[in-house]
Parts: structure tokens; sequence; C-alpha cells
């Protein structure tokens, strides 16, 4: 595989990775795996400690995007403010739907989790587990939302609150 001299993201460019949320590309470099030269996005994220490398060529196709429009994010916003819609299902099955909304990417599906999740002081309170979903959530949909917004992830923390506490009581 040779140097692609069409890139999709740029250095210094905030990126989405679907599994791990939002991140920023500090290089492209190439590495020679396998006899083979291959061309790699470095994208680091920060908050995790952590650095991923991402071939240029399988970026697109793995789900990696760039950040949300304005737009997607008053949706998303609009998204918390409906009613929570808590199906019936066993907790593992749900669980399992919420972990693959999550590691979608898509900050519309992040964004039903934390309306579908979120409790009030006045509802039953949530399972280990389901408090662990709903702040890795609330994490993702908080990140992506302050990148879009400048990098203001307090601001966007307190929009996302304003939001949910705004909203109508879910039935528990």
């Amino acid at each position: 595989m040779s140097k692609s001299k069409n890139l999709d993201f740029r250095t210094n460019q905030f990126v989405v990775y679907p599994a791990h949320g939002v991140g920023r590309v500090v290089s492209v470099e190439e590495q020679e795996i396998a006899e083979m030269m291959l061309e790699f996005y470095v994208v680091a994220f920060e908050k995790d400690k952590m650095t991923l490398r991402v071939p240029t060529h399988k970026a697109i196709d793995i789900g990696m995007r760039s950040l949300s429009s304005p737009d997607e994010v008053g949706y998303a916003m609009k998204t918390l403010k409906g009613k929570a819609k808590v199906k019936r299902a066993m907790w593992s099955r749900r669980a399992q739907e919420y972990e693959q909304k999550i590691n979608s990417g898509d900050l519309i599906a992040i964004a039903e989790v934390v309306r579908d999740l979120h409790r009030t002081d006045d509802q039953r309170e949530q399972s280990y587990s389901e408090r662990q979903l709903y702040e890795a959530a609330l994490e993702r949909l908080t990140r992506e939302i302050g990148a879009v917004q400048g990098g203001d992830e307090d601001g966007a923390a307190r929009q996302i609150t304003d939001v949910l506490m705004s909203r109508a009581p879910a039935a528990a």
C-alpha cells in the first residue's frame, strides 16, 4: 500500500472513533508492516491517555468520522428532550443494545441512550450496570458536543444537564 494523496482527515482535526469517542489526529505516519509501507492516522485520546494508529485506507470503513455539525448537535439536544423509550425486554438485551449504540459513534444514538437511562431524584435508582452505561454515553455525548462548541466540555455538560432536567420524567 503506497502513500495516499487524498487524506480524509488533517493533523490537529478532532475526529470521532466509534469505539473510543472524540480524539485528535496528531500526525499521519508511515510504518513498514510485513514488508509493506502503510500510512496511519495517529489519533490521541488525551482524557483516556491513549493513542491509536488507524490505517488511512481503512479509517472511513471502520467508522472514523469528523465531528458532528452544529445542526446534528441541535438534533441530539432535541432527542434528549424527548420522552424516554424504555423497552420491557430483559435488561441484558437492552444493555447490549445500549452498548451497540454507544460504540456506533452516532451522536443521535448516544443521545438516545442518555435520554433513556437518565434518572431524576424522584425515580428509582439505577443498577450499577445501568449507571455505567449512562455515564459512558453521557461522557461521549459531552466530549463531542464540547469539541463542536470549541472545546468547552463543562459548558456542554451544563447544557445537557439543563435539557435533561427540563423534560418530563420517564416512566420507571
